[in-house]
This record gives structure tokens, sequence and C-alpha cells, in this order.
């Protein structure tokens, strides 16, 4: 049996293959304390905006229904 080493490189081989290439990104931690506490705050700032009818017309004039969206939307 192939060792996990070689099964992993056999698996990116064919990624490769099928014309994929591996991306590293670091993304926020969205589990962290201060990622809270901050996203916390900027909400109570919009929420606390004169403008926050007009920024909420915008989100939802920008969202979509998920559980209404036609395939390919």
């Amino acid at each position: 049996m192939a060792s996990t080493r070689e099964r992993v490189r056999e698996h990116r081989r064919r990624l490769r293959a099928q014309g994929l290439r591996p991306v590293q990104i670091w993304v926020p931690d969205v589990r962290a304390p201060e990622f809270v506490a901050e996203a916390h705050r900027q909400s109570a700032a919009v929420a606390a905006s004169e403008h926050e009818a007009e920024d909420q017309a915008f989100v939802d004039a920008i969202s979509v229904d998920w559980d209404e969206a036609e395939p390919g939307e």
C-alpha cells in the first residue's frame, strides 16, 4: 500500500493534470475574540449611522435569496 505522502503526491499530480494549481490563502479567524469584537463594533456603527436605512436598502438590493435563486445566478 502506498504511503500517505505518495497518495497525496499522486492526488496533486492528477489535479495539476486537470489544469489546477494549489493556492494557499490566509483569512481572518472568525472565531477569534478580537474578530468578534471588531465585527460587533462595525455593525453597531452602521446601525447607529444616519444613513442606516440607505445602507440596508443597498444590501437588500444586491442580496440574493438563495432559497429562490435560479441556477447560474
